[in-house]
């Protein structure tokens, strides 16, 4: 059984030009960051408190954290919380670590999510 923990900050996920150097904003403070660089963007997810007006953003999400470490033999983790989410019409934004996964969700559908994945998963209490 996985052991899930809400994290308390609340999450942005902004896009940037490829070309775009790390922006110092991202990784100000204590706390969850994640920079991800493709041939096509420079994705950054940090806590939305950070995030200049002046950037494309997604904000308004938050993170549930799969207790880990995970090994890397073990599959099926992350479809087996997206695939109940999907089918409770929750979409998710997933990020994977060294160590474990994390899957976000809006908002506005954390609590039917924590329902959702409360009947396979322990859920433990919010971090701060």
């Amino acid at each position: 059984m996985l052991t899930l923990s809400v994290m308390s900050v609340s999450l942005a996920v902004v896009r940037l030009d490829a070309s775009s150097a790390i922006p110092l904003w991202a990784t100000e403070g204590k706390g969850f960051f994640s920079i991800t660089k493709t041939d096509d963007e420079l994705s950054v997810v940090c806590s939305e408190d950070n995030v200049p007006q002046d950037v494309k953003v997604e904000k308004g999400w938050k993170c549930l954290k799969v207790e880990g470490p995970l090994d890397f033999g073990l599959t099926g983790i992350l479809s087996s919380l997206a695939q109940p989410l999907a089918e409770a019409k929750i979409s998710i934004f997933a990020i994977s670590t060294f160590d474990t996964d994390y899957v976000m969700v809006k908002k506005e559908n954390l609590q039917k999510a924590i329902e959702v994945l409360s009947t396979f998963c322990i859920l433990s209490p919010v971090e701060v």
